[in-house]
């Protein structure tokens, strides 16, 4: 009898990058395979919840409840601790797997060292992406114009220099660009609507399976406060949340509108004090079960991260995208062209603003139209089962 097969999953300490992946790890071991997950301690406990070992390693990220501003405001600020936390975590890495090296790799897209781990131990890679992939032409269209001008500075220089001698250090002869942007096999855990240009992506290398949600019971539930006609949720996400005067005018908004109910998350960077006077028609928490409110709910106030916009879509909620960095930008375009959302700069989204988009999406039978069909469609992608399915493929393949 074959020994079950050992795949091991690569990820962060970031709420956005571990949670997409959970549920695919929990099928993985529902159908037997021995899982193991290197992750920070932080989210260990949530690791093994679904019956993956978490291996541990240090990382000098920020965590996971870190202060936005810790990741700084350009473009190599945000990249170099990525490339600095590589370096330092690939010899714990080695050593954590010395001995017990898998079958086959499953990494987040932030995961560095996954993918020269893999080079090293001769498996295959599969990128499980929680946001978009590249698409023929991105390079032109979106990352050389991005990269221009940090290319051309020192610092920019340096950054690029340091990360081909680390990959030339462990075998790697590939630039960091394609290596970072062109996995040589990709599940996709968005629904393809959410992806630009998605005609243009090589499906041969990436196959979208949509959302991977569980049914989320381990996080509690939430009920609709009776007498409550409509419910609309505030969140933007767990890292960009230090907005205390965008939070205040959500209190606004949905002060004395009739018939609303507003759940209001506000994360663990504002005081509650900080939004003043709070009217019993607004609950306060510094955490809810999103999903759980979510399908109770008739409007969504979201940044628009990957997560939260597929859990809108597949709960047939309307959104009001106010993106905050990265792709919640592209997300929130991408919304707003399906036309089931529309689009707030945070310095526009006053309570008159809010108000007025909150009373439009949820009174439009063609939103709540495109928003049953966007539905359906992501319910025939697959999901959970058709990822573990595809992992298993590539397992057979190798055995």
């Amino acid at each position: 009898m074959n020994a079950p097969a050992h795949i091991a999953m690569f990820s962060i300490a970031a709420h956005g990058h571990v949670n997409p992946s959970l549920e695919v790890i929990r099928e993985l071991v529902a159908r037997g395979h021995r899982v193991t997950y290197a992750i920070p301690p932080a989210f260990a406990e949530k690791v093994a919840a679904t019956g993956a070992r978490p291996v541990p390693y240090t990382s000098t990220l920020p965590g996971p409840d870190a202060d936005p501003e810790a990741w700084g405001s350009t473009l190599l600020d945000n990249v170099e601790p990525f490339l600095e936390d590589a370096i330092q975590a690939l010899p714990q890495l080695i050593r954590a797997y010395e001995g017990d090296e898998p079958d086959l790799v499953l990494h987040d897209i932030t995961s560095y060292p996954a993918r020269v781990l893999a080079h090293r131990w001769g498996v295959p890679a599969i990128s499980l992406s929680p946001n978009l992939v590249a698409w023929e032409g991105y390079e032109e269209e979106v990352a050389e114009p991005m990269w221009a001008e940090p290319k051309r500075t020192e610092r920019g220089q340096a950054y690029y220099a340091r990360f081909e001698a680390w990959l030339a250090q462990n075998g790697i002869t590939e630039h960091p660009d394609p290596f970072l942007g062109r996995p040589a096999r990709s599940l996709v855990l968005i629904p393809k609507v959410l992806q630009p240009n998605a005609d243009r992506v090589d499906e041969r290398v990436h196959t979208f399976v949509g959302a991977c949600q569980g049914d989320r019971a381990d996080q509690g539930d939430w009920q609709r406060p009776a007498g409550a006609e409509k419910v609309a949720l505030v969140s933007l996400g767990s890292a960009f949340t230090k907005q205390p005067g965008f939070y205040r005018e959500c209190v606004r908004a949905f002060t004395d509108l009739p018939g609303w109910h507003l759940v209001l998350q506000i994360g663990r960077h504002i005081d509650p004090a900080e939004l003043g006077e709070v009217p019993a028609n607004v609950e306060v928490h510094s955490w809810v079960p999103q999903l759980a409110v979510l399908r109770q709910a008739d409007l969504f106030v979201t940044h628009a991260g990957a997560g939260g916009s597929q859990e809108g879509l597949a709960t047939a909620t309307p959104m009001i995208a106010v993106p905050q960095a990265v792709d919640q930008f592209g997300n929130a375009d991408m919304l707003r062209s399906l036309g089931v959302a529309c689009r707030l700069a945070t310095e526009e989204a006053t309570a008159e603003r809010l108000r007025e988009a909150a009373l439009a999406l949820s009174g439009d039978p063609e939103v709540a139209r495109r928003l049953k069909e966007i539905r359906a469609g992501m319910a025939g992608e697959g999901g959970t089962r058709r990822a573990a399915g595809l992992i298993e493929a590539e397992l057979r393949r190798q055995r």
